[in-house]
């Protein structure tokens, strides 16, 4: 079956190359199966009821309206760890930035141009100005271990810092992801309070909302430094800013530019950088593709921001069917009678549950009749029914 893909912004072709030749891909496909997205903002958009899923290229999901898709049963997915490395890269470049004081001093000599011949001499006297310090030794807090988090602590600890983590649903996988040398820290004030840096990468909701804010900074030792290349929200940026200006700060770096915060000279803001780069755009539209294809073909599920993962193996001769419901006692029985008085034997089924929604694979021999569908489709709580 050909299926009908609408692309929003500039989605890699590599990624794109993935899906099967004979769908419809495009910015102008109309009734589309499925949406694929950067940072496209869909709260505005109408979304039509043809549409059974959305990825998103990259992490975050604000720009989709997820609960408002899920209540419709469809499914949206992102890509975690296809930008890891990227963000990664910018962090530590981050650090090093406050920790050399780089901004400024590459400020101070641009503005030489035009000056003497021998540069020597103003140079030598002005850059005592610009001295900075090492981080070996020092101690960097990262709050939130997932696939991002990891990276960066255990890259942190390969330079020579002193690294405390915290995650509070940190998953046995990222655990062992982790160097041996991160420490636990047992709670957010223990980690901002043996932090010099800190950085955070979390998504932004409302528990994360301004969770470093001026309790946070001076919990941390003097002259410290915060790091942003997770959401703007997550930081409070009046209390950064007051911060800095009475010294408890050293710097700010982060990801989200603002009026503000670009006229501080102890702000480094850049303009959300985290993800772009060749490799990351790549690695993200693949996994994103590669997400919609499976849903669509198999009905199998990997990295829905709502959905449980579901993963079944297509039994050969027989129709799969798929169904979003609600997590509610008796859905899978009040189906499978359904099923049984059609006279439907059962050769696989696979049911999950995330939250309010849950989610059914069956594999049933032989094919299923319309009014089967419909009849499957009346019953209380199925959200979404498809026929594989």
């Amino acid at each position: 079956m050909t299926e009908r893909i609408k692309t929003y912004n500039a989605i890699s072709p590599i990624g794109l190359a993935r899906l099967p030749k004979d769908w419809e891909v495009g910015p102008d496909v109309a009734e589309p199966d499925a949406l694929i997205l950067r940072s496209a903002d869909l709260h505005a958009e109408v979304i039509p009821d043809s549409v059974l899923a959305v990825a998103r290229a990259g992490a975050g999901t604000n720009n989709v309206p997820v609960e408002k898709l899920s209540a419709r049963g469809v499914a949206v997915f992102n890509t975690p760890g296809a930008n890891a490395n990227a963000v990664k890269e910018l962090v530590i470049a981050g650090m090093l930035l406050a920790a050399r004081n780089i901004w400024p001093a590459a400020h101070f000599t641009a503005g030489l141009a035009g000056a003497a011949e021998d540069l020597n001499p103003t140079v030598e006297k002005a850059k005592k100005q610009y001295a900075g310090f090492e981080l070996p030794g020092r101690t960097l807090g990262v709050i939130g271990l997932g696939a991002i988090g990891v990276l960066v602590a255990n890259a942190a600890a390969s330079l020579g810092m002193r690294v405390v983590g915290y995650d509070a649903a940190l998953t046995v996988s990222r655990a062992w992801q982790l160097s041996s040398v991160v420490e636990q820290a047992g709670s957010l004030d223990e980690l901002f309070s043996r932090s010099d840096m800190v950085t955070a990468h979390v998504p932004l909701a409302n528990g994360t909302r301004g969770l470093i804010g001026a309790e946070q900074i001076a919990r941390m030792r003097p002259g410290a430094t915060v790091l942003n290349f997770a959401r703007s929200g997550i930081v409070d940026d009046d209390a950064v800013l007051a911060a800095l200006d009475d010294g408890r700060l050293h710097a700010y770096i982060c990801d989200f530019p603002s009026p503000r915060l670009v006229a501080h000279p102890k702000v480094v803001a850049l303009p959300h950088l985290g993800a772009s780069t060749a490799e990351a755009e790549e690695n993200c539209a693949v996994m994103a593709a590669d997400q919609v294809r499976e849903y669509l073909t198999d009905g199998n599920i990997r990295n829905s921001v709502t959905f449980p993962n579901a993963q079944l193996p297509r039994t050969p001769g027989t129709t799969r069917i798929a169904i979003v419901n609600a997590n509610v006692p008796n859905m899978v029985g009040q189906i499978c009678a359904v099923l049984a008085s059609a006279g439907h034997n059962l050769a696989d089924l696979l049911n999950t549950s995330r939250g309010e929604l849950a989610y059914t694979l069956i594999d049933v021999e032989g094919e299923v009749g319309a009014d089967v569908v419909r009849e499957v489709e009346q019953v209380d709580g199925v959200l979404r029914l498809r026929v594989l």
